[in-house]
């Protein structure tokens, strides 16, 4: 039990040294991860819309 004590205070201890994100850089986070998302889901949409016009127009004719 003493252990698992000693533990928790050393987890708060290092939390407490932790240097938080603010409210601000956390949104601008979030949407550079949603933009780089979506762009990347544009591309291989993209990809895959000109794979499969090249794929009915040349083999399956």
């Amino acid at each position: 039990m003493n252990s698992i004590t000693q533990f928790l205070k050393e987890a708060k201890a290092e939390l407490e040294k932790v240097n938080w994100p603010s409210r601000e850089q956390t949104i601008n986070y979030t949407l550079i991860v949603i933009g780089i998302s979506l762009a990347t889901a544009a591309f291989l949409g993209g990809l895959d819309w000109i794979f499969q016009t090249l794929l009915k127009t040349f083999i399956l004719k």
